[in-house]
């Protein structure tokens, strides 16, 4: 069952925009385990050049689902959106099937997606270019002590989006990472 948690900036979420984007959320609980309790939380964006930013994050307990759309029409963002997030759902659940029909073989594993023994399912597959993750380069390398703005200095001299170090102070190993906005992010890790 999914929750809603709406939140607008610099537009007020009326009852129409709220029923809207719960009717359209509410489609992608078919790909939910039932009683699977999840809260949506929906941000919606107006900026000044009238253009809305639509923000959806779904956090569950083995994937967090997340997708931003900018569009002229809020209500086609929304859709676009939730196009996003059920083909992130598709994607996850066509891996996380393929390991397991790796692990337990075909059989067992059509048994209990559909509670039968059958071995019909309507999983849908995706191609394996879109499910495959191929790591193609492995670095290993120090992390040395530093603080926020020397990394964010080490990342743009090496033409990165993103840079690890240990931060010099906690000694804990912190991410700085390039926004899309062109502004820069803080990952601490505990």
């Amino acid at each position: 069952m999914l929750k809603f948690n709406i939140r607008g900036e610099n537009i007020e979420v009326t009852p129409a925009i709220r029923e809207y984007v719960e009717k359209k959320v509410q489609k992608l609980e078919r790909y939910f385990t039932e009683g699977a309790n999840a809260t949506a939380n929906v941000n919606l964006k107006v900026y000044n050049d009238k253009q809305t930013k639509v923000e959806i994050t779904i956090p569950m307990k083995n994937l967090t689902l997340r997708a931003e759309e900018r569009h002229d029409d809020m209500y086609a963002a929304v859709d676009l959106i939730c196009d996003k997030l059920e083909r992130q759902i598709r994607k996850y659940k066509t891996k996380v099937n393929r390991k397991f029909r790796e692990r337990e073989g075909v059989a067992s594993f059509f048994a209990s997606v559909n509670g039968n023994s059958n071995g019909e399912t309507a999983v849908s597959v995706l191609d394996d270019e879109d499910s495959e993750f191929p790591i193609v380069r492995t670095k290993q390398f120090d992390l040395k002590p530093m603080d926020q703005d020397e990394a964010i200095l080490q990342m743009n001299m090496l033409g990165h989006n993103f840079f690890i170090f240990t931060d010099a102070e906690s000694n804990g190993t912190h991410i700085v990472y390039k926004r899309r906005d062109g502004k820069y992010g803080l990952i601490e890790t505990n």
